[in-house]
């Protein structure tokens, strides 16, 4: 039997122009919004909303924004904020399931930095950060937007901050993603520093731009090319390993044996960005396959609906992975 189509009626209290206002958006911009990704009609007369459609996609929107209208307290509204708080509520698997449920919050995991607090977007960031928190060794796969760098390094921050390890490690293969930088000047760190960007923005957001540069200062973090892995053994270290589907067979073989008592490691990267020369297979790949079976070690994998960037990226995503099926 299929669902069918009814509506609901919430009330946004404090009745407050100002409010509504920045809840709507310009020209209702953020009901638009919630109304084309959810697919319902929103009905309004000042705070009173009358949200029509499907069982379940009416009472994912009236979750949705009560949250957002409960933000406007605190925050100005944006595009970004209806789009996360929509990835957030994991609407998408609500309406695939046709499920009259909403996701509840019990066991969300929350990640305490300096600058604030930080969780999984949707029940697939979730569960990635759980595993990360329970596993020494960790896989996180999947398309650009993904949160899989953002929400490790999040989880290296707080085990630092809370003394489980005693310094974070940060490594990317420099590998040029399909373009030739030549001649880089500079000490090693200046030539490696263009590839391991995203590292340090993530880094940034969380403790700070002064507080980053003091712990490298220190070596308490360190950001290092892979090569720089070899022989090593690192005990009591948060361990990433990014863009790790440019890694060959050897080299992440050769990371994963640093890893020492004490450590985390979480290895990220997307399978259909691979920039290595076509004759070299990608370890993240390969290593997929050999330690599938393997215990106490995990793995998560992303896919288009866990996209937290814009919405294009998402569609953008979908329509790679459609193409890429048809001309297999």
């Amino acid at each position: 039997m299929t669902d069918s189509i009814f509506s609901q009626e919430i009330t946004l209290l404090p009745a407050d122009n100002s409010r509504l206002s920045n809840f709507c958006g310009q020209f209702d911009a953020h009901l638009h919004q919630i109304e084309s990704r959810l697919k319902v009609e929103i009905a309004n007369r000042g705070n009173q909303f009358k949200i029509t459609g499907f069982s379940n996609a009416v009472k994912s929107a009236c979750v949705v924004m009560q949250k957002l209208f409960d933000a406007t307290n605190e925050e100005t509204i944006t595009p970004e904020h209806v789009h996360l708080s929509l990835q957030e509520s994991s609407v998408d698997q609500l309406l695939e399931n046709n499920a009259n449920q909403q996701t509840s919050g019990i066991d969300t995991v929350f990640i305490k930095t300096k600058r604030g607090v930080i969780k999984g977007r949707g029940e697939n960031q979730q569960n990635y950060l759980k595993k990360i928190l329970s596993h020494d060794i960790n896989f996180g796969v999947g398309p650009a937007g993904t949160g899989k760098t953002y929400l490790a390094v999040a989880c290296a921050v707080e085990a630092l901050q809370t003394e489980k390890v005693r310094r974070i490690i940060l490594v990317r293969p420099a590998v040029e993603a399909g373009e030739k930088l030549g001649f880089l000047p500079g000490d090693m760190a200046q030539k490696v520093d263009p590839y391991l960007r995203p590292l340090y923005d993530a880094l940034y957001d969380m403790l700070g731009i002064e507080k980053v540069d003091k712990l490298i200062e220190r070596n308490v973090i360190e950001v290092a090319p892979l090569a720089f892995m070899r022989g090593r053994t690192l005990n009591d270290s948060f361990i990433i390993l990014d863009e790790a589907q440019n890694t060959t067979t050897e080299q992440i073989k050769m990371f994963l044996t640093r890893v020492g008592f004490g450590s985390t490691a979480v290895v990220t990267g997307d399978v259909t960005q691979i920039d290595l020369p076509t004759e070299k297979m990608s370890g993240l790949k390969h290593v997929l396959e050999v330690l599938k079976d393997t215990d106490g070690i995990s793995f998560t994998f992303f896919g288009a609906k866990d996209v937290v960037r814009h919405p294009l990226v998402q569609r953008i995503v979908v329509a790679y992975e459609r193409y890429e099926k048809k001309n297999r």
